[in-house]
């Protein structure tokens, strides 16, 4: 047996058993691939892949067996890769963080240019998508970390761990009748009011949107809702052209930057969302990942960070405000 197997193996399973992608992930060629994968079988004495032909099916049940047992092999193989580059190469290395627009458009400002100042020779990038495809870049340890409110903290394998909270805001035009609402009348808004006019807001997958529908639903009311985005700066645009009402998250609206809309807050229709940041269990984190973590909220010190790595899946939650 060896690494190279073990790789194969591994990606086989993560590029779906397409044997031409893991060729072109791995630089090399779709009969290599195959001969190695005979070969680990062989040494195995059993059959790790379902075939159908020459097609790779999916996986026998020992095959799944073996298949966690590689996974684990090497995620301890990157684990001495960045155990290595900690002590050689303390402040250098590379960080990619998976996140939604919302979070790369509002919150990660406010984090990237301080921690850019402290590790300068860290290459940052950013990987937007949905969440459940965020969640999965960080499960197949394509990227460090991620950050959504949807999905993470549902994901098996992922120390899912609170970041902020925050709630809904409607946002309309300065001359739209909600616009006139005062701020306690605002709290009393109810979704019969919201209804009666067009709705613009995010796509199913995003930020909250599950909730918003689940919550109509269950009061038996319909919404027009006329356009949806993953990007609550589209969903501003529409609304200022009076397309509509937009509900987007409450740190998407700034009135200092959103001088031409009036934004309304509607937690009390939504309830408060927690947005959280995930990393892979049973990984080894560099120290600038530490503080990262720490830059995003205070309460992710190491010892919580590394606590909830150990037990992912148990539950931790930010204090009341």
């Amino acid at each position: 047996m060896n690494l190279q197997q073990f790789r194969f193996v591994r990606e086989t399973i993560r590029r779906q058993f397409n044997l031409t992608d893991v060729a072109r992930a791995l630089y090399t060629s779709q009969p290599g691939v195959s001969k190695a994968i005979i070969e680990f079988e062989d040494e195995l004495g059993v059959k790790i892949f379902e075939r159908h032909g020459k097609r790779i099916k999916g996986l026998t049940k020992p095959g799944a067996v073996v298949a966690d047992v590689v996974d684990r092999i090497m995620r301890e193989v990157d684990n001495l890769k960045k155990v290595s580059d900690e002590f050689a190469r303390q402040d250098e290395g590379g960080l990619v963080i998976a996140c939604t627009h919302a979070q790369a458009r509002y919150i990660l400002p406010k984090v990237i240019p301080a921690f850019r100042a402290r590790f300068p020779k860290v290459r940052l990038s950013l990987a937007e998508g949905s969440p459940p495809h965020l969640a999965s870049l960080v499960l197949h340890e394509q990227a460090d970390l991620a950050i959504a409110t949807e999905s993470l903290a549902q994901t098996p394998g992922l120390a899912a761990l609170p970041v902020y909270t925050w709630e809904h805001v409607v946002v309309v035009c300065p001359d739209h009748p909600l616009a006139s609402l005062t701020s306690a009348q605002a709290r009393h808004l109810t979704l019969e009011q919201l209804a009666e006019y067009p709705i613009v807001t995010y796509d199913p997958a995003f930020s909250g949107r599950g909730t918003i529908d689940r919550i109509f639903e269950t009061a038996g009311i319909v919404p027009d809702i006329v356009l949806e985005a993953i990007d609550a700066d589209v969903i501003k645009t529409y609304v200022d052209v009076g397309m509509g009402v937009g509900i987007i998250a409450g740190m998407a609206f700034d009135p200092r930057r959103d001088k031409g809309l009036v934004g309304l807050p509607v937690g009390h229709l939504f309830g408060t969302h927690t947005t959280r940041v995930a990393i892979k269990s049973g990984v080894f984190l560099r120290d600038y990942v530490y503080v990262m973590l720490e830059m995003l909220s205070p309460e992710l010190t190491r010892d919580v960070v590394q606590d909830a790595l150990e037990a992912p899946g148990s539950a931790i939650e930010l204090p009341s405000p």
